[in-house]
């Protein structure tokens, strides 16, 4: 199979990540928290390192707190509903959020009466920073999500003007790193960011089954989700504390271990070299075959890892269910968790677009089989 999937889940990982799996799932996988004997506390040694190098990555100092949840979901709802944000509120997302932030700020404001109001685009579908700035005058933003990266196109937002500006009135802001950590350097001690979520199984190159959160300002939030965390087990509130209270249910050890050895050997300024020449290579191919319609920032220095596109007179869902059926190809096909970003790029007629995500250990004759697939399927052209 010739993986294009990587938006999703990174796939494969690198090989120390299923060692120290193998090795986690058969001689440590204890509940970490919950016992005074060797293993256990081993296991809580290799949270703590984890977050650890979760800060190092980040250029935050030991003292800020790092939340560890099943996924950047989880991760993302512990936020939006933590935060405490006042009926009317206005919040601001990029047009290109994910449903983890979309959704879950849809759910609150069905309670709170939330003015979700999405950042203006301009025709290059980039953020309209000018426009931005009136938006911000006019209705002060109480809070700003925004991706860093799209899980659509590729597009890197400007997340440090955007946030910036924001923090000039007085705005929480939440950064979604699922596309970026570990791909592209987040200097947190340099950017007006408040919160900063991330996944484990895309870029960090981590297994399923890890993300969290990194409260960088030491916001203060409610409890969203409750449960058992091995302390203070008779007392029926949650414990104190920027990151046990937010931390109920056992641990996964086991992806915790596979996220300790990815960031290991993690090597993030090659990877973005190495993804920014294969994303070029991909681009410069696709653009040759007549019929191929790519959505791209007009500068591709605003751009990695990620081309979606349409092809006339097909849906995605067909192309990639031929590429899977034909040619053993996994790409993505569809609107892919984003709701607000599509009306843009107009591809409802296509039923959404077909993404590539490439990472890596892509190669550039992955590249030539997709696109010498695609001919076919549009007969030789």
């Amino acid at each position: 199979m010739v993986y294009l999937d990587n938006a999703a889940t990174t796939f494969p990982k690198p090989e120390c990540v299923y060692v120290a799996m193998d090795k986690m799932n058969r001689e440590g996988a204890v509940n970490a928290g919950r016992g005074s004997y060797k293993a256990a506390q081993a296991a809580s040694k290799l949270i703590a390192e984890t977050k650890s190098k979760i800060r190092n990555l980040i250029h935050v100092e030991a003292s800020i707190a790092v939340v560890f949840s099943p996924s950047v979901t989880i991760a993302m709802n512990q936020i939006v509903n933590g935060l405490g944000l006042r009926s009317k509120a206005v919040v601001y997302v990029s047009p290109y959020e994910h449903n983890a932030v979309a959704r879950s700020l849809y759910e609150l404001s069905k309670k709170n009466d939330l003015l979700i109001k999405e950042l203006p685009l301009d025709d290059n579908l980039e953020i309209d920073i000018e426009r931005m700035k009136y938006e911000f005058a006019k209705d002060k933003p109480e809070a700003v999500f925004c991706t860093h990266v799209s899980n659509v196109t590729g597009y890197i937002l400007p997340v440090d003007v955007i946030f910036a500006e924001a923090k000039k009135h007085g705005s929480i802001n939440v950064l979604d790193s699922a596309q970026s950590l570990g791909l592209i350097e987040i200097r947190a001690d340099l950017l007006d960011v408040d919160i900063i979520g991330f996944a484990g199984h895309k870029t960090l190159y981590g297994p399923l089954g890890i993300g969290g959160f990194v409260n960088v300002s030491g916001i203060q939030l409610k409890t969203f989700i409750a449960g058992g965390t091995g302390s203070d087990s008779l007392n029926l509130e949650m414990p104190s504390g920027n990151e046990a209270k937010f931390e109920m249910a056992s641990s996964n050890i086991v992806a915790i271990a596979g996220l300790n050895a990815a960031l290991e050997c993690l090597e993030q300024k090659e990877h973005l070299k190495y993804e920014q020449m294969i994303t070029e290579c991909l681009i410069s191919k696709l653009e040759t075959i007549r019929g191929v319609n790519l959505f791209l920032p007009t500068d591709l220095q605003k751009h990695v890892g990620i081309v979606s596109f349409t092809i006339d007179g097909f849906s995605s869902e067909d192309i990639g269910n031929i590429l899977d059926e034909d040619f053993d190809i996994a790409v993505r096909t569809g609107y892919h968790c984003a709701p607000y970003i599509h009306k843009y790029l107009k591809d409802e007629k296509s039923l959404g677009t077909i993404r590539v995500g490439l990472g890596q250990f892509n190669t550039e004759a992955d590249v030539n089989e997709l696109c010498l697939a695609i001919s076919e399927i549009l007969g030789g052209d």
